[in-house]
């Protein structure tokens, strides 16, 4: 009988330790369907093609619909891997740290630091798959003899080995690491604390808490992250010139060079455009998420 219970236990207990790298995978994968238009115009505007009208405009008359999800099998494939790590690795940590509290709701600055370990985790996962969704969106920006016309992300990544080695699927994994990091100690922080107050002090309902707190909560992750996101595509999709000499020796070059010649709001380019994309992407993975867990509650799982 004991061996009974213990054999049902069992797959109970994998499941939930299995279960946020699952659900959050998901519900990322999905936000990045919807968002993945909006994730290309902010590129196109880092490399400066003009504004958010400009670049939709002339990627509408120059290059069709279709290009606006160029790189999708890459933002799918970064989801899969970065999503699911730091979801899946903040809910475990979470849980940790809890225990260790005996089991006392954690303070802000335990859940930040949370946060930005879960940042870091995911970005060392997703790194490859970060590097290819930025060359394949920056794709059609170059000359044409300069293009490297892969054709989705596993090719991609087939080709970069290949041509640059393995560790070259790293090529800007300092500044994508430090990104993630900010991204989620905004995006977390923020989110907890306008939970509590939307709910507690407003007395808003479910829906309009998650509305509000997901929109507060991408505008702090938009303004930790934007920075990092910058110097990170820059290094990303530079170029070696004819003498094989490539514009900045590494991410702390590349900030001192923008810094000098475009100033402190120069980290800030697009930033209208890469709030909008933050900030729903944060409300469609928190409700997406949602959905998951009531239909996996529904199923009794």
């Amino acid at each position: 009988m004991g061996e009974e219970k213990k054999s049902q236990s069992q797959p109970a207990g994998v499941w939930p330790t299995v279960k946020p790298f699952v659900n959050g995978g998901c519900s990322g994968m999905l936000a990045t369907c919807v968002i993945q238009p909006i994730d290309m115009v902010k590129v196109r505007i880092q490399l400066g093609q003009g504004s958010a009208a400009q670049v939709t405009k002339n990627m509408l008359k120059e290059e069709g619909v279709g290009a606006f999800y160029k790189g999708l099998t890459a933002g799918l494939l970064r989801q899969a891997t970065y999503t699911t790590a730091r979801l899946g690795s903040f809910r475990i940590l979470t849980a940790k740290a809890i225990e260790a509290n005996d089991g006392k709701p954690l303070p802000l600055y335990q859940k930040a630091l949370c946060g930005l370990t879960a940042g870091a985790i995911g970005a060392c996962f997703g790194s490859p798959a970060d590097l290819a969704l930025i060359r394949m969106q920056a794709d059609a920006t170059l000359p044409a003899a300069q293009r490297r016309n892969y054709t989705n992300a596993f090719h991609a990544l087939y080709r970069i080995v290949a041509d640059e080695g393995v560790l070259a699927l790293w090529k800007g994994a300092g500044p994508t690491v430090v990104r993630a990091m900010a991204l989620n100690m905004g995006m977390l922080a923020s989110y907890d604390q306008s939970v509590e107050f939307f709910r507690d002090s407003l007395g808003f309902g479910e829906a309009a808490t998650v509305v509000g707190a997901s929109a507060v909560s991408g505008f702090f992750a938009s303004a930790c992250s934007l920075p990092f996101d910058y110097v990170k595509t820059q290094i990303q999709k530079m170029q070696p010139d004819a003498a094989g000499k490539y514009p900045f020796t590494g991410s702390l070059d590349c900030a001192m060079k923008t810094l000098k010649t475009g100033g402190p709001l120069k980290f800030y380019t697009g930033f209208p455009v890469y709030c909008v994309r933050i900030a729903p992407h944060v409300m469609m993975t928190w409700i997406f998420l949602n959905q998951i867990q009531k239909v996996e509650k529904s199923m009794g799982l």
